[in-house]
């Protein structure tokens, strides 16, 4: 009979990811994550393998718990347009909100992930995929409800907002300023007759 587990899995992965967020994957070291989460390097690598494999299930808890949940509950509850806008506005107020000024994980990843790691970089190309997608879905609608510029095309558009949120996140880390970001997101929204940002409460971190 398998011995039960002496720790919390979900909680330790919490205390991994907030580990590897403040550092970087690279400069997080094995004694990091053990202090961090309370455990021996035995016992982590018997819970989780070594640590990229920890990296990656830290990663992608992210990812479902930020990136999907904010597209799944924008793309249902609100009209496309607006969807877009709220997006930029609630990564916008997120990396305000935090006072280490950490940025985005997924962002962050992408900026130290090299070549030499074509299995991670897929897994950060694949989620920024995701994001354009939403882009484009909400934008090709907004479009149809004459809610969106025409004169571009959802696929093109779609690549401007990603390069704009990816831009607006990685300025946060070192200028947090929100008429600086502010200043960053608007024209793309204007140039596409998106609405414009909207503060607001920000459900969630990341």
């Amino acid at each position: 009979m398998a011995r039960p587990r002496k720790f919390d899995e979900q909680t330790a992965l919490t205390a991994a990811l907030d580990a590897f967020w403040a550092r970087g994957y690279e400069a997080t070291s094995t004694r990091d994550l053990t202090s961090a989460m309370g455990m021996t390097q035995p016992s982590l690598y018997n819970a989780f393998g070594d640590k990229r494999s920890l990296f990656l299930l830290a990663l992608e808890g992210y990812v479902e718990a930020s990136m999907r949940e904010r597209i799944a509950r924008l793309g249902t509850t609100l009209p496309p347009g607006a969807a877009i806008s709220a997006y930029l506005s609630e990564s916008l107020e997120r990396s305000l909100a935090d006072p280490l000024h950490r940025g985005c994980l997924l962002v962050n990843t992408a900026l130290e992930v090299t070549p030499d790691d074509p299995g991670l970089q897929q897994k950060v190309a694949d989620a920024f995929a995701e994001i354009r997608a939403f882009f484009r879905d909400r934008f090709a609608a907004a479009q149809q409800q004459g809610a969106a510029s025409t004169g571009v095309s959802a696929d093109d558009a779609s690549a401007q907002l990603l390069a704009t949120l990816l831009g607006m996140r990685v300025l946060a880390r070192s200028a947090p300023q929100r008429a600086l970001l502010e200043a960053a997101v608007r024209p793309t929204l204007a140039l596409l007759g998106l609405p414009p940002l909207s503060a607001g409460a920000v459900p969630g971190t990341g």
